[in-house]
This record gives C-alpha cells, sequence and structure tokens, in this order.
C-alpha cells in the first residue's frame, strides 16, 4: 500500500490534468481538509471524461461500472494501483460521505455516453443536482458536516449554474459529437429541434435559444446567491462556482458563436477570479 502523501501526491497530480479549474480551487481550500476535496474533486473529472476515454457507449458504462462496483464493495482488484479510487473510499469512509449520493453521480453520467437530447429543464435541473450540485454538497460535508444542511438549497442552485456554464463551454465538442444538452422545451419555444440547432444556419434563433439557456444559468445563480450565507468554513467548496458567471454573461453577448467559439478565459484570469473570490468570499 502506497504512503497516505504519495496517494494524495497522486490524486492532485490527476487533479491538475484533468479539472485544473477545481485543481485550483482545491489549493485555496483548508490544508487540512485538501486531501479529501482533491479526491471527490478528481472522482468527478474522472466520471466526466468517461465519454471522451471511449467509441462506443458499452466501454463507458463498463468504466462506470466499476466505479459503482468500487463504492459497493464489489471491485476487483487493488486500488493501491488507482490513487483516485484509494483516495476516494478513504475520503468516504473518514467523513461518512452518503454512497447513495456518490452512486448517483455516476447513474447520471451514464446519459453523457448516449446523444439522446435533454426533454425539459426540470431533467437538466435533475442531471445538474445530481452532478455539479451534489458535488458542492459533498465537499460541504467534507468541510463542515455541522454547516452543510444550511447551504444545500444554495447548493442546489449553484450546482445548476455552474453546470449550464460547464455545458456553454463545451457546446462545440458536443455539437461535433451531435450530443444536446440544451434542453428541448428551450429549442421549441425559440422555433428549433434538435437538428435545426445542431445545424446551426438558423443564427437568429440559435442566439435566442442559447440566450435562454444562459440566462438559467444566470437565475440559478441568483438564486443561490439570495438562498442565504454560506458560512466562511464552506466557501471553498463554492468556489469553483466563482468562474461560472463570466462564461454565462459571455454567452449571452456571443449568441449563436457560441456553437464554434471557446469561451474560456485564460488560466491566469481564472487564478485570479478564484483568489478573488476566495478574499471576498463571494461566488
Amino acid at each position: 500500500m502506497k504512503p497516505v502523501a504519495d496517494v494524495h501526491d497522486g490524486v492532485l497530480a490527476t487533479l491538475r490534468e484533468t479539472d485544473r479549474d477545481r485543481y485550483l480551487a482545491c489549493l485555496l481550500s483548508p490544508a487540512e481538509e485538501r486531501p479529501a476535496l482533491a479526491a471527490l474533486y478528481a472522482f468527478n473529472a474522472e466520471l466526466a471524461r468517461v465519454r471522451d476515454m471511449v467509441r462506443e457507449p458499452l466501454p463507458g458504462e463498463i468504466r462506470l461500472q466499476w466505479w459503482r462496483d468500487l463504492l459497493e464493495g464489489e471491485a476487483r482488484g487493488d486500488t493501491g494501483g488507482n490513487p483516485v479510487a484509494a483516495a476516494l473510499l478513504s475520503t468516504v469512509e473518514r467523513y461518512r460521505l452518503p454512497r447513495q449520493t456518490l452512486l448517483a453521480m455516476i447513474d447520471a453520467r451514464i446519459g453523457d455516453l448516449y446523444d439522446d437530447p435533454i426533454a425539459n429543464r426540470n431533467a437538466l435541473e435533475g442531471y445538474a443536482g445530481e452532478t455539479a450540485s451534489a458535488l458542492i454538497q459533498l465537499s460541504s460535508l467534507v468541510l463542515s458536516a455541522q454547516d452543510a444542511a444550511a447551504s444545500a438549497e444554495a447548493a442546489g442552485h449553484a450546482g445548476v449554474a455552474q453546470a449550464i456554464a460547464g455545458l456553454i463551454l463545451l457546446m462545440p465538442l458536443h455539437r461535433r459529437r451531435g450530443q444536446l444538452y440544451l434542453p428541448l422545451d428551450i429549442l421549441s419555444a425559440t422555433g428549433l429541434d434538435r437538428g435545426a440547432f445542431l445545424a446551426g444556419d438558423d443564427t437568429s434563433r440559435i442566439s435566442a435559444a442559447i440566450e435562454a439557456f444562459a440566462g438559467l444559468g444566470i437565475e440559478h445563480l441568483a438564486k443561490a446567491r439570495s438562498a442565504g450565507s454560506v458560512s466562511k468554513a464552506l466557501f471553498p467548496a463554492f468556489l469553483p462556482v466563482s468562474l461560472a458567471e463570466q462564461v454565462l454573461r459571455r454567452a449571452l453577448r456571443e449568441g449563436a458563436a457560441v456553437l464554434h467559439k471557446d469561451l474560456q478565459q485564460p488560466q491566469w484570469r481564472r487564478q485570479i477570479r478564484l483568489v478573488r473570490a476566495q478574499l471576498l468570499q463571494r461566488f
């Protein structure tokens, strides 16, 4: 078995490559809880990139099933060869995290392997709730279990805003794949269907759909901020959310250009934004 320090270093190295923003946020978090946060963030990144690692859905489902078996105590093999898996199990046990929440995160990612559209806003919010919002809530349990319940509503809305911002950033990639995360009810309201949106020709209606999508994210961000103050102890769990507003507001301006334009700011700007959010305690 590898020493704990070696496992932590391995997890941080993985996180740095797979989710640079949460890696930077992790470095701004309390040192004592940093290994656990890194484990959760790296686990989330492993789930999120399964689609990128496979050509067909079945191998992706097998990868996701391995994580499910791990959490249910049925995974084969030594987790010592997988620092993220070892760190995740250690974190779950130490902080008594709800395994069902982690299993729901895995199940939500099965949809990423397919190109089925999202029917409506409720389905999108459910997906975001089981992924981004759940990650914030789990991180809150690590940081301060006694305070976590008070921030559940803020975490729910913040996760939806963060998820929408992330989906906007990935829209060019998703379009090339034929994936669509923009709910069909929003498309229908703007006079589009899945095929017309992915074709990218009707720029005025596509802009309207993207504006509605980004507007939904801004709406949830506002609700998160008004849901009640997040304690100083819990704020590091919300720190990555501070990057969402810039993406959402830029999408409002860019409209249909989002389909082929990279809206991601340079890393140094994102790092400054994270540090500023930490100093101001505002996401």
